[in-house]
Formats: C-alpha cells, sequence, structure tokens
C-alpha cells in the first residue's frame, strides 16, 4: 500500500492534486482549492448507505453500497480514477474523515494495479486546518488596506503590490452593487479556503505585511471569515484618491468593455449583450430603494439610452453620463458615510504612483 499522506499544511503549500471522492453535494458546499470531484457515490446513494449506516452499521452499509454499484459503474469510475492517478502521479485522494470511501477507492485502485496514497483525516482534517491557520497567520501578518471610491482603480494598483491578496478576484465578484461576474461564485467555504491558503503562501515567504482592498463583510454572496474581518477593522488604511473623470473611465472597462467581453466569450455575441444588458438592468432595480424615486428614472433613462445607442454603434462613450451619477449620487454618499468612522485609520492618501512609491519606501 502507498504511503498516505499525514502532513496536511506541506501537501496544501505544495498544491497537491487532489482527488475528492465525496458525493457531489458535499464538494459543492466545500472542498479544497484545486481539488477535483470524482465521487464513489451519487448524492442519493450516499444518502441511502448512510440511512443504512445507522440503521444497522457498518457491514449492511457497505453491502447496500456494493449493490447500488453494479460492475458496469465501478467499471466506469475506476476509469476516471485511474485517468486522474496518472496524470496526476503525486497527487492524493480523500472522503470526508479518510475513512471508508477513501479506503475503498485506495484498493480499488490497488487491485487495477496502481497504488495511490489518501489524505489522513481526509476533508475534515483539512478544512480543521485551515481554519487554525487563518488565525495564526492573521495573528502574525499585519494588514494594510486600500481604500479609495468606487472606479479608482484599487485592484489595479493592489495587483502592482508584491504581496497581496485579491479578496474580490477570489469571490468571483467586483465588490459593488453592479460588481456581479458571469461566472457563479464559490462557497463561503471556499471562498474562505482560497483566502487562508493565500495568506499560507505569503506567510511561508516571510511576515511582512500583506495589502487587501478595504471590502465591506459582504463581496456579492461570499463573506469574509470572522476573524479577517476583525483584523480589517483595526488595520491601517492608505487611501487612493482618483479624480471623477478617471474614475468614470476606469468604470467604463471594468463594467462596459470587460464584462461585456465577459458575457459574449460566454453566450454569443447577441445573447451575450442581451444577458449584459439585463445584469446591468437588474443591478439598477437593486438598488433603487436608495437611489429614489427621481434618481431611479433618470438612471434608467440613461441606461436604456446608452444601451440602445452601444448596441446600434459601438460606441461605449454614451455610458459615461449613467456612470457618473452613479458614482457621484450613489457610490459617494455611501463612501463618505462609511470613511468617517475610519479616518482615524488612515495613514496615506495620494494617486496610484504615490501610494505604490509610499509602500516601496516603508515596506518594513
Amino acid at each position: 500500500m502507498p504511503d498516505n499522506l499525514h502532513d496536511i499544511k506541506k501537501l496544501l503549500l505544495d498544491g497537491t492534486p487532489l482527488m475528492d471522492v465525496r458525493a457531489p453535494l458535499e464538494f459543492k458546499r466545500g472542498s479544497i482549492p484545486g481539488a477535483v470531484n470524482l465521487p464513489l457515490m451519487d448524492d442519493n446513494q450516499r444518502h441511502l448507505v448512510g440511512i443504512e449506516y445507522k440503521k444497522a452499521g457498518q457491514e449492511r452499509a457497505i453491502a447496500l453500497g456494493a449493490k447500488l454499484l453494479p460492475d458496469a459503474s465501478r467499471a466506469t469510475l475506476l476509469l476516471q480514477w485511474q485517468a486522474f492517478a496518472s496524470a496526476h502521479p503525486g497527487g492524493a485522494l480523500y472522503c470526508f474523515r479518510g475513512g471508508l470511501r477513501s479506503l475503498i477507492v485506495q484498493e480499488w485502485l490497488s487491485d487495477a494495479g496502481m497504488e495511490y496514497p489518501l489524505v489522513v483525516g481526509g476533508y475534515k482534517a483539512m478544512r480543521t486546518h485551515l481554519i487554525e491557520q487563518l488565525e495564526r497567520c492573521l495573528k502574525h501578518i499585519p494588514l494594510v488596506l486600500i481604500g479609495g471610491r468606487t472606479g479608482s482603480g484599487k485592484t489595479t494598483l493592489l495587483h502592482r503590490l508584491k504581496r497581496h491578496v485579491d479578496l474580490e478576484g477570489l469571490a468571483n465578484h467586483r465588490g459593488s452593487s453592479f460588481g456581479k461576474l458571469e461566472i457563479p461564485q464559490p462557497s463561503n467555504i471556499d471562498f474562505e479556503h482560497a483566502v487562508t491558503l493565500s495568506l499560507m503562501r505569503l506567510k511561508q515567504q516571510s511576515n511582512d505585511r500583506v495589502f487587501m482592498e478595504d471590502e465591506a463583510r459582504m463581496i456579492g454572496s461570499a463573506c469574509l471569515p470572522q476573524t479577517l474581518r476583525e483584523s480589517m477593522l483595526s488595520a491601517p488604511v492608505v487611501v487612493l484618491d482618483v479624480p471623477v473623470p478617471v474614475r468614470v473611465r476606469a468604470s467604463l472597462h471594468d463594467y462596459v468593455t470587460d464584462l461585456l467581453a465577459r458575457y459574449q466569450a460566454r453566450d454569443g455575441l447577441e445573447q451575450g449583450f442581451e444577458a449584459y444588458a439585463e445584469h446591468h438592468r437588474q443591478s439598477l432595480s437593486r438598488v433603487q430603494k436608495r437611489l429614489g424615486g427621481k434618481l431611479y428614472i433618470e438612471a434608467c433613462h440613461l441606461l436604456e439610452d446608452a444601451l440602445k445607442q452601444h448596441k446600434a454603434t459601438a460606441n461605449v462613450s454614451t455610458y459615461e453620463p449613467f456612470i457618473e451619477l452613479l458614482l457621484t449620487r450613489y457610490y459617494d454618499p455611501m463612501y463618505d458615510y462609511q470613511t468617517q468612522k475610519k479616518q482615524h485609520r488612515v495613514v496615506f492618501s495620494g494617486d496610484a504612483d504615490e501610494i505604490f512609491a509610499w509602500a516601496e519606501a516603508n515596506h518594513a
């Protein structure tokens, strides 16, 4: 039998290829970054076997599992596992606790002439380790937050800084009311794991400070881990100060040019444009109450006019009045209110080049 993996920290930091043999629903709720789901049983089979285990014990549960997995299904599963193991000879497999399901898959592979290790303790052990590591990282690594008004280019600046964690990138969301992307967001557990692993890898290099955007508790549907949120609430803030015309241009790129390209790459030119247009209509609808009736109607007219002209002429500059209205009449008042509470934590402000220079000069 192969040497099973005990060093969870090492396998996570090394990016060990992982085969998750839990049921699809378990995988969807939360997994390990990069893991591939090749389940031993589907959701219904797992449910039935679980009931049998509680009622009649392990032997009866195994017998039911064997009955639910006929030879043809086993052969198909085995081919999938063999393909993964052949493609990732340095990998490992796991189930929830590194117990019966892992052992069955490992045994079937062994009977087919392929020895493949399992992760001792399985998903539960890795999840526990990641929770502990997040707290440990935040105790040793100081955070610095990048603040600034919507459209200031905080993410672009963040990526210029060597040691950073892109929370919005990991959450698949731009963080604003219009920030939903064409791809789904990860589960909250997956988001937490990705954030933690990013911090672990930075800590492996050093305990020097790490930059993050000054995010709210929620990034779309992804919720910041409580320990991270608490650390962010006391972290120093550098403020990216950018004039409105520059913010309009940056927003035009992110929320028009780039977002439309994403939808059209997914859905095709016509359907992609319609999905993109509907994205903006729904996003605007969600902020109707905060805008107020009169401003919401004005924004709707500006948006529809911009969409119509964009589709007819490919001219994206027609969005500028709509974007400027949202920036100055919706986002800026919220920003002003929120920054009053953290003004005492602001340690520097300036444009992107000035903040980058400040960060380089104050790297300790």
